[in-house]
């Protein structure tokens, strides 16, 4: 558990970290206009378009080398990232996070899911890693800010390295070599492997890439390409591939299917919402690095709450139950933090909403999670949590892309960028009700969830 949470923390604490730092790394390598929303899109692309296959890895090749070469790759990343002398080194390395981001997300959850035979015990521990992972990504703005301020922009990648260093020898202690006789690792669908990934990153390019006027045109080209590549993995999965990448009956599933509809809506939202609030705490209300890092800690707090007691509850009133109580939680935090403007005052306007949606989301992924690997075989445990994390990343990308879009479609000035960021939190409570309407009439009901 130790390995697994730390690694998780690791992953999702670099997607937010570079959040409120983003002006300063702008300033300090001369990224003017939209570069330096690459050094966020860069990690998103990446982590997006390899998941799936760092899930098919964990399954054919053990958890234990795709965590370790994943956290190799994770934490080289980090050292080319804070040695970055120009924008492009920073992005590239960005991207090289990324992949070994993508490999040990699946991989965590694998380690903790084969870990407990117990449903209740599994339950617990999974709200235990859920909690990490989502006090990660509050904890990121934080630490952020209070690096950027006080060390520069390039300590929020050198605090990672010795973390992930320490991490290594941990994995090749704890973790057993794979056995003999499994599946043989040539049997992965390189095929497929290269159709999805190719796909999934033009996609999350294309929206993305959407924002800005002189990248447009590539952005429709990327999306029209997502179209056909994606279109062409799901026919060489039914048809051609002997041993699929993603066999398609896993979306048989009504665990899987559920899990990952509903994990969209709160992920365009909820995992959007660190950068937009970041942005409007700085750009309308003119906190500091550091001041708009710490306005994060309210929803950390809750989060890790929620987390907490999402295990227990998952237990008693099964998956559909504890997922519908959170979104409904998070909706009503978020409608509250639509009431932001100009002259907004921190704790009524800023800390009351973050405590509330904090605490659904908390509430919310516990139950999400257990039902998207809960409902499959052993086997296919890697797959199931490389969907659910590939779901949430593309969520991620289409709500920073979309909802900034939405925030700043009206101007540049601060009043129109408060009634901006407004509308777009508004539409992050109306998306999040949707996911709860979702879970209500698809999810499984209390007996099958509990497993």
């Amino acid at each position: 558990m130790w390995l697994a949470c730390g690694a998780m923390f690791l992953v999702v604490l670099d997607a937010t970290i570079v959040s409120v730092a983003l002006p300063a790394i702008g300033d300090g390598l001369g990224m003017g206009g939209t570069g330096p929303g690459w050094v966020v899109n860069a990690y998103t692309l990446a982590v997006a378009g390899f998941l799936l296959l760092g899930g098919r890895l964990a399954d054919l090749y053990g958890t234990r080398a795709v965590l370790v070469g994943g956290l190799v790759v994770f934490t080289l990343g980090n050292l080319g990232s804070a040695a970055a002398a120009e924008p492009a080194q920073l992005v590239a390395a960005r991207a090289l996070q990324g992949v070994g981001g993508a490999l040990l997300m699946p991989a965590t959850l694998t380690v903790v899911h084969r870990s407990y035979d117990d449903p209740v015990r599994r339950t617990r521990a999974l709200g235990l890693w859920s909690m990490v992972g989502a006090v990660g990504a509050a904890a990121g703005t934080v630490a952020g800010g209070f690096l950027t301020d006080a060390l520069g922009w390039r300590s929020v990648f050198w605090v990672k390295v010795p973390l992930g260093a320490a991490l290594v020898p941990l994995a090749l202690l704890t973790l057993p070599r794979r056995r003999r006789g499994r599946t043989a690792p040539g049997r992965l669908d390189m095929a497929g492997a290269l159709l999805v990934t190719s796909g999934l990153t033009a996609l999350v390019y294309g929206v993305v890439a959407l924002r800005a006027p002189a990248t447009r045109a590539g952005a429709q080209a990327g999306l029209a390409a997502a179209v056909v590549l994606l279109g062409l993995f799901l026919l060489h999965q039914a048809r051609w591939a002997r041993v699929p990448l993603v066999p398609l009956r896993i979306f048989a599933h009504r665990s899987v299917g559920s899990a990952n509809a509903v994990v969209f809506c709160l992920g365009v939202a909820y995992l959007a919402s660190p950068v937009l609030l970041a942005l409007h705490l700085q750009r309308v209300l003119h906190y500091s690095p550091s001041r708009a890092g710490f306005g994060f800690l309210p929803c950390a707090v809750t989060v890790m709450a929620g987390a907490h007691l999402a295990g227990r509850l998952t237990s008693r009133w099964g998956v559909r139950r504890t997922t519908v109580l959170g979104m409904g939680v998070t909706a009503a935090g978020f409608l509250l933090l639509a009431r932001v403007g100009v002259h907004s005052s921190f704790w009524p306007d800023i800390a009351v909403p973050s405590l509330v949606f904090g605490l659904g989301a908390g509430l919310s992924f516990t139950p999400i999670t257990v039902c998207a690997t809960g409902g499959v075989g052993p086997s296919l445990t890697g797959l199931a949590s490389g969907l659910l994390n590939t779901t949430r990343q593309v969520a991620t990308a289409l709500g920073v892309a979309v909802l900034s879009t939405l925030a700043e479609a009206h101007g540049g000035g601060v009043a129109e960028l408060a009634d901006g960021y407004a509308r777009a939190f508004a539409v992050c409570a109306v998306l999040v009700l949707l996911g709860a309407v979702t879970a209500a009439v698809w999810m499984p009901g209390p007996r099958r969830g509990a497993s």
